[in-house]
C-alpha cells in the first residue's frame, strides 16, 4: 500500500506548500485564474456527472483520475483518454500534489474524508459529494481543516445554488408565514435494499476492482455482489442510508432559509424487520427500510423549531390548506415549513418554492431580492466552485455551512442507530419471544459544541467509527 511513502511525502509537501502555492511551482501551469487543475476521485457513476459538470465550465483541466473500479470508471476514462489513471489515491498524492489546484471526490460515503483530508491539508481546494462525510466526527474535522487552510470548498448538494432556496429565505424573512415552528421533510429513498442481512457468501472479486482499496477505512470482509455497485448505501459501514443520500438535498432548504445550527435533540422510530413468525431480525449493520426522525433546534428569532424527517415510503400529514388538486413536494420528496401565519412548500433541491394556501401567491407581493443568485442556479453549482477557486466568489455550499448540514443529517442517523441497537434481556436467548431490550429508544440530547450525547453514553460510539488499522484519520 506504500502508506509510509505517502505519509513521508505528505510531511515534505506540507513544508514546501506552506510557503509556495502549487500553481506557482508547476512550470507547465497557466495561472489558476485561467485554468483550474483538478484530480478526480471516484469518477464512475455519480462521479462521471461531477467530472462532466466541472468540464462543462470550460475552465478545468484534469490532471489525474483515481477509481478503485475500472468497470465503473470506464465511461469517464473513454471520455478523457489522455488523463492519467490510478486506483490508489495516495499515489495521486505522491505523483501530482504539485500539479493540481483542487480535488473532486465522488467516492462512496465512507471514503470521503479519508481521500479529501490529506489534499485539503496541503491547501488544495475541494469539491466533495454529499453527504460531506460518513460520520459526525469527520464532518467536524473537514470543516475545521477547510477553515484552517483557507481553501475554497463546495459540497455537491446542487439545491444550495438554486434560486428557490434564496426566494424561500426572502419570503420567510419578510414575515409572510410568521414565526416558524415545524418543518417536515421527506424522500422517496431508499431505492436500494435496506433492512437486509449481512452477506454471508464470498463472491469472486470482479476483474478491475481493488476490493481492499474500496473498503478503505472499513473493516476487512469478503467481497459480495450485494454491496456493489450502488447497494453499499444501505449498509452502515459504507453508506448513510436514505437520510444520508437525500437529507443534504432536502434539508438544505429549511437549513438555508432559517440558518439552522446544531440540533439539540434527536429521536427516531424505524420499521421492524421480521424473519419468521414472531422472530425479529437483528440487522443492525443495515439501515432500516423506513424511518421517521424528529430533530429539535433552538432559534433566536423563531424559538424552538421541530424538524421531522420521513423516508422509505412514509410521508408527513398533508396540510389542511392544501386543495384536492394540489400536492406537496414532487416524486422525489420535498419540504414544508409551517409558520403561525402561513406555509411554505418546496420540491426536491429547493425547486418550485410556493406558499399555502395557494391564494397567497396571488395576494402576496414578493420582496425585493436580497440574496445574490448563483448564475445558472442549480446548473451553475460546479461553475460556482470554479469561480470560488479562481476569483474568490463565495460558494453556496462551503464546508462551514455544508459541515453543519451534514452533521444535522448524521445526527438523525445516530438516532436511528440508537433505535436499532438491541441487547438480549436477562434470561432470554435468541428464538425466545420478545428477547430484546432497546436502551437507545429515547430522546437523545446533543451538545453540538462538544460533539457529545449527554444522556446515553452508548450513542457516542457512533459519533465516529472504528477505522481499519493503517487507515486512521490524522
Amino acid at each position: 500500500m506504500q502508506r509510509r511513502k505517502f505519509i513521508q511525502n505528505a510531511a515534505a509537501a506540507s513544508a514546501a506548500f506552506s510557503i509556495v502555492p502549487s500553481h506557482v511551482l508547476g512550470k507547465t501551469h497557466i495561472a489558476p485564474s485561467d485554468t483550474l487543475y483538478v484530480a478526480g476521485f471516484g469518477v464512475g457513476g455519480r462521479g462521471n456527472a461531477v467530472i462532466n459538470g466541472l468540464n462543462d465550465t470550460g475552465r478545468v483541466k484534469f490532471v489525474a483520475f483515481c477509481d478503485v473500479d475500472d468497470r465503473r470508471a470506464q465511461q469517464t476514462y473513454e471520455q478523457f483518454p489522455d488523463v492519467k489513471r490510478y486506483k490508489d489515491f495516495r499515489k495521486v498524492f505522491d505523483a501530482h500534489l504539485g500539479d493540481i489546484d483542487a480535488i473532486a471526490v465522488a467516492s462512496p460515503d465512507h471514503t470521503h474524508a479519508t481521500i479529501s483530508l490529506p489534499f485539503m491539508r496541503e491547501k488544495k481546494h475541494a469539491y466533495v459529494e454529499k453527504p460531506l462525510t460518513h460520520n459526525i466526527y469527520e464532518a467536524r474535522l473537514m470543516t475545521q481543516v477547510a477553515k484552517e487552510q483557507g481553501i475554497v470548498t463546495q459540497m455537491g448538494n446542487q439545491g444550495a445554488s438554486s434560486d428557490g432556496s434564496r426566494i424561500a429565505r426572502e419570503w420567510v424573512e419578510s414575515g409572510i408565514i410568521g414565526k416558524v415552528h415545524t418543518i417536515d421533510c421527506w424522500t422517496n429513498r431508499p431505492v436500494w435494499p435496506q433492512g437486509v442481512p449481512l452477506p454471508a457468501e464470498k463472491d469472486r472479486i470482479p476483474k478491475g476492482l481493488d476490493w481492499d482499496l474500496w473498503l478503505g477505512p472499513a473493516q476487512m470482509r469478503d467481497y459480495n455482489d450485494a454491496y456493489l455497485p450502488f447497494k453499499w448505501r444501505g449498509f452502515w459501514d459504507f453508506g448513510t442510508g436514505a437520510l444520508g443520500d437525500m437529507g443534504c438535498h432536502i434539508m438544505e432548504t429549511p437549513f438555508s432559509v432559517l440558518d439552522l445550527g446544531y440540533p439539540t435533540e434527536a429521536e427516531a422510530s424505524c420499521t421492524t424487520v421480521w424473519v419468521d413468525d414472531f422472530v425479529e431480525a437483528d440487522y443492525s449493520h443495515s439501515c432500516p427500510p423506513s424511518s421517521k426522525i424528529h430533530l429539535k433546534f433552538e432559534h433566536e428569532e423563531h424559538g424552538d423549531i421541530a424538524l421531522n424527517w420521513y423516508d422509505g415510503g412514509l410521508k408527513p400529514d398533508l396540510p389542511d390548506e392544501l386543495k384536492d388538486d394540489e400536492t406537496i413536494g414532487d416524486s422525489g420528496g420535498g419540504s414544508v415549513i409551517y409558520g403561525d401565519k402561513g406555509i411554505l412548500v418546496c420540491d426536491t433541491y429547493s425547486r418550485n418554492a410556493r406558499l399555502l394556501p395557494s391564494e397567497m401567491m396571488d395576494l402576496y407581493k414578493s420582496p425585493t431580492p436580497k440574496y445574490d443568485r448563483v448564475p445558472g442556479g442549480i446548473d451553475g453549482h460546479f461553475a460556482n466552485f470554479v469561480d470560488g477557486c479562481q476569483n474568490g466568489t463565495p460558494t453556496s455550499s462551503n464546508f462551514e455551512k455544508a459541515g453543519r448540514l451534514t452533521e444535522t443529517v448524521l445526527m438523525g442517523n445516530l438516532a436511528v442507530k440508537a433505535y436499532q441497537y438491541k441487547e438480549l434481556k436477562e434470561g432470554k436467548k435468541l428464538g425466545d419471544w420478545d428477547p430484546y431490550g432497546f436502551p437507545g429508544r429515547r430522546k437523545l440530547f446533543w451538545d453540538g459544541d462538544n460533539m457529545k450525547i449527554t444522556n446515553y453514553e452508548k450513542a457516542n460510539d457512533w459519533v465516529t467509527r472504528d477505522y481499519r488499522e493503517g487507515w486512521e484519520l490524522k
